[in-house]
């Protein structure tokens, strides 16, 4: 096989290199066709496009794969914990029992955060979502840590750059849950490991302790497991693009979030409580086998959420993982929630009707992602701040590694489908 292909255009043949991935994955450079042809390409939302290449993640939604530096997502969601899964996406590999125990100490040292950081939070209206919340606290990391902003940054000011993010996410995240429920702030504890820390943080109050689950905490550190990285996403894609300017790590990083914030994008999981309230509004539990009708009707434009997956053509590996974790919060907390009921209603007859295993819509990680913040009292508009903790770690390496190769700013084309040129007309004569 050669390793070009030919374009034959207007009695011309350019030729474009053929490159190889480590997956044997093949795609066709064309970073010099312009200069050599004057043609782009046209690739509406990049869906054929490689914006890069990339040794973080390796993903076939065809095959149902999905890897973090060559680990299948399976055997780390089994052995390992976020903090760990957090290291080797960041710094390429696993880390040993001292990187590990200096990797915690150093994270569990920057948890708590600025005074002036109440400050913020009191100008936000009580109802602000917490995903803009946020946004701005990240940003404002910017402020509080200026030499972040140096675009010849040493290795260790970046490393510390880092550990100050993976530190005080958790701390920001919860603070805009409180500030918008209207409850004092809790600081971090310590004593405490990084998801118990987090979830003490979110629902103890002044007037009482927070007992620890350690089913909750096992579920829930799963979950951003799952949720670290997934290569070129559309909020991965950003951090990148920004980071291309030698924007700081922590604007990068803000504006991951708020690409994570469209509907489209980290939204999933909460249009999936949001479906299942809607059927719990049309006569609950009950109302199933009409829903499933009506998803299956072509002409009607009803769509069950939570099921199939744009990327994954046979079934979303790190579903089969977070299901146990599902199952095992339900059974632990005795719930008792008839849109829970739902949910696992919808579940099964997705799993055995013809209809949805024909065409491989199977429950998918925002499905039960979805179920369980709904099983632990968090609310639908605080599942995208979830998302976007647990994705905290793949937007850094992402950001690294591009800076790592010096990559160029990233600057798209376009093809102008607009006036041709005109003369001005004056106001008097239009």
């Amino acid at each position: 096989m050669s390793d070009f292909a030919e374009l034959h255009y207007d009695g011309n043949v350019y030729k474009i290199p053929v490159v190889e991935g480590s997956e044997k994955e093949k795609a066709l450079d064309i970073s010099n066709l312009r200069a050599s042809s004057g043609l782009i390409t046209i690739d509406p939302g990049f869906k054929n496009t490689g914006s890069t290449t990339s040794a973080i993640t390796f993903l076939d939604g065809e095959e149902g794969i999905l890897r973090y530096r060559g680990y299948p997502i399976e055997q780390l969601a089994e052995k390992s914990t976020f903090l760990e899964v957090s290291y080797l996406i960041i710094y390429g590999a696993l880390p040993t029992t001292e990187q590990l125990s200096t990797w915690k100490s150093e994270i569990t040292y920057h948890t708590l955060i600025h005074e002036d950081f109440k400050r913020i939070l009191e100008g936000f209206p009580s109802n602000s979502h917490p995903m803009g919340v946020l946004s701005s606290l990240v940003t404002s990391l910017t402020a509080f840590y200026p030499e972040s902003l140096d675009p010849n940054r040493s290795a260790d000011q970046v490393r510390i750059s880092i550990i100050r993010l993976l530190a005080k996410m958790p701390t920001l995240a919860a603070w805009s849950f409180k500030n918008e429920i209207g409850h004092p702030t809790v600081y971090p504890n310590n004593n405490l490991d990084y998801t118990s820390n987090f979830l003490r943080m979110m629902f103890s109050t002044p007037a009482e302790e927070y007992e620890i689950d350690p089913v909750v905490t096992d579920a829930l550190d799963k979950l951003l497991i799952l949720h670290a990285e997934h290569e070129q996403n559309c909020s991965t894609s950003t951090v990148r693009i920004v980071g291309s300017s030698h924007a700081s790590l922590y604007s990068s990083v803000s504006a991951g979030i708020n690409a994570l914030w469209g509907p489209l994008h980290g939204g999933a999981n909460q249009a999936v409580i949001e479906m299942l309230e809607a059927i719990k509004a049309d006569g609950g539990p009950g109302a199933v086998d009409k829903y499933l009708a009506k998803a299956k009707d072509k002409d009607d434009p009803f769509r069950l959420m939570g099921f199939g997956h744009r990327v994954y053509k046979n079934f979303d590996p790190r579903a089969r993982i977070i299901k146990k974790a599902a199952d095992n919060v339900l059974e632990k907390l005795g719930v008792n929630d008839p849109v829970l009921e739902i949910a696992k209603k919808l579940e099964e007859a997705a799993l055995n009707d013809p209809y949805f295993v024909e065409r491989k819509l199977y429950p998918n990680v925002d499905f039960y992602s979805g179920i369980i913040y709904r099983a632990l009292g968090i609310p639908t508009n605080m599942f995208t701040v979830m998302f976007a903790m647990g994705r905290l770690p793949g937007w850094i390496a992402q950001w690294m590694e591009m800076r790592t190769n010096n990559e160029p700013i990233g600057r798209p084309r376009q093809v102008y489908t607009g006036e041709t040129v005109r003369d001005y007309v004056d106001i008097s004569k239009r």
